[in-house]
């Protein structure tokens, strides 16, 4: 356990160790994402960007419908960012093999160079994080993160493992 990290309290459930857990949420995630964004607005992108770069990387041959179920966001707003980074070369789609209407994803080799730079960033604040923490809490701690995501979309997530 880190130094500055109090263990909860036996009444976890109550409202101020519940507004705690969103406020780590709320700034962990904040400082992770910070972390990359100086090297997205260099490339002229944001978040967005970024997100459908890190899913393209994990499934390679991606159909766009499951990047927008996995993102949760428009067709319209998806529509934006996957032409934004076509226009840039750092991704490409081909027609499916089965039905050629579908659309799959995959990154090209500098679409791969930005997002592995950028996964560098992160990995090097998450892996200080769970080195610290220990392995106990980080088993704890995707216990929680797993929790938030609802049953019907676990399975969704859970596939990236694979």
């Amino acid at each position: 356990m880190a130094a500055s990290t109090q263990p909860a309290s036996p009444l976890f459930l109550r409202e101020p160790e519940i507004r705690r857990g969103l406020e780590l949420l709320y700034f962990g995630n904040s400082h992770v994402t910070r972390s990359i964004d100086q090297g997205l607005a260099q490339q002229g992108l944001g978040r967005a960007h970024h997100r459908a770069l890190y899913f393209i990387a994990r499934r390679p041959n991606m159909a766009v419908s499951d990047l927008l179920a996995l993102l949760a966001i428009t067709k319209q707003s998806l529509g934006r960012v996957l032409n934004d980074l076509t226009e840039r070369g750092l991704v490409e789609s081909r027609p499916g093999e089965r039905d050629r209407r579908q659309r799959l994803l995959r990154l090209t080799e500098p679409g791969r160079d930005l997002e592995s730079g950028l996964y560098e960033a992160l990995r090097e604040k998450m892996s200080a994080a769970y080195s610290n923490a220990g392995q106990e809490a980080v088993t704890g701690f995707w216990a929680v993160l797993e929790g938030l995501i609802p049953e019907e979309e676990r399975e969704r997530v859970e596939a990236l493992r694979r």
